[in-house]
């Protein structure tokens, strides 16, 4: 459902189209002049009273180092960046991988900063099962998942045995075909890209029709998908790596009985784009600073963590992977 959006105390819905625009100069791009101050639209993690307060660190650190007014504006919803930044009531948007991809197809906006989650710019949707014997070539190991220190199984050669984890798909692919007719999927809602877009991807290009094929078990969220596999609700589910240390407490044997047995393609963590009304230099700085955040103070990393759940930003920006989910995005645009 979209959401209309909602601002901190220092920007207020009727002032944003105000305080947001760039000068004149700033309207050409490329070389133009810096404008006085630009606004920066993002989802945060907080809500309610904090939101003020986990963004005006990071806009205050912006201002004092570009020597400009920078504001934020909070959206509720990701889609209404994109919007934001195509009515010039935002410069920079901070969202997800969708909506990067829409913003640069839709307005040329121009793809900065991706987001940096323990390590990782991307991450796997992963194929859970609790029948091994069925999808496993192999017998299933245990590996670590560094993030919580967990130890899970995993089959089909997607992880050493002994090892770290580190959930790099596409891996284990062919044991897609190993699931038959009428099988019992646990799958999320059609925008989630882990719990049924890219696995949906994934299993018709093992020649599954996804349709009529196989018997899908609509679940809510990953912890659900995982406890559906676990359960015996359904033979395979899918979530994101790892979704099952989401369950590790309310089902301790979860390690032992779901098994992952291949990862899909690798789903982009979301970044920061730019409109490309902003003069080249000013893109620049920008993109440095925002870059070096993170590590610019114990304070920040703070505040990347609770505003928008990260651990930093980088400027490798792996274009091809968002073009690509822009492409399967389009597959479920109906």
């Amino acid at each position: 459902m979209r959401k209309t959006l909602v601002t901190t105390s220092t920007l207020t819905v009727a002032a944003l189209a105000l305080v947001g625009c760039s000068s004149p100069a700033a309207s050409e791009g490329g070389d133009a002049a810096a404008p006085d101050s630009i606004t920066i639209s993002l989802v945060p993690s907080v809500e309610g009273e904090d939101l003020a307060e986990a963004l005006d660190p990071l806009t205050a650190y912006l201002s004092e180092n570009l020597g400009i007014e920078v504001n934020g504006v909070v959206a509720t919803d990701y889609s209404a960046t994109v919007e934001a930044l195509g009515a010039d009531q935002a410069q920079v948007i901070i969202t997800d991988a969708g909506s990067l991809y829409n913003a640069t197809e839709r307005y040329d906006a121009e793809l900065v900063l991706r987001d940096v989650r323990f390590g990782a710019t991307s991450y796997a949707s992963v194929a859970y099962t609790n029948n091994p014997d069925k999808y496993c070539e192999d017998e299933p190991v245990m590996a670590t998942y560094d993030a919580s220190g967990i130890e899970l199984s995993y089959c089909n050669g997607i992880e050493a045995a002994g090892e770290s984890s580190f959930g790099q798909g596409p891996a284990g692919v062919d044991a897609f075909a190993s699931i038959t007719e009428g099988t019992e999927v646990a799958l999320q809602a059609a925008t989630s890209p882990a719990g049924y877009q890219y696995p949906v991807v994934a299993m018709r290009a093992a020649g599954i029709d996804t349709d009529t094929g196989i018997t899908q078990i609509p679940v809510e969220g990953n912890n659900n998908a995982v406890l559906a596999v676990h359960n015996g609700d359904a033979e395979v589910g899918f979530g994101y790596w790892d979704a099952r240390t989401t369950v590790a407490e309310e089902a301790p044997d979860v390690a032992e009985q779901v098994v992952a047995f291949a990862y899909t393609e690798m789903i982009p963590n979301g970044g920061v784009a730019v409109s490309s009304s902003l003069p080249d230099e000013l893109v620049t700085e920008l993109t440095t600073l925002m870059d070096e955040y993170a590590d610019s103070s114990e304070e920040a990393a703070a505040v990347m963590f609770e505003l928008v759940g990260l651990s930093d930003w980088t400027s490798e920006t792996a274009d091809e992977e968002i073009t690509r989910y822009g492409e399967i995005l389009e597959q479920f645009s109906n």
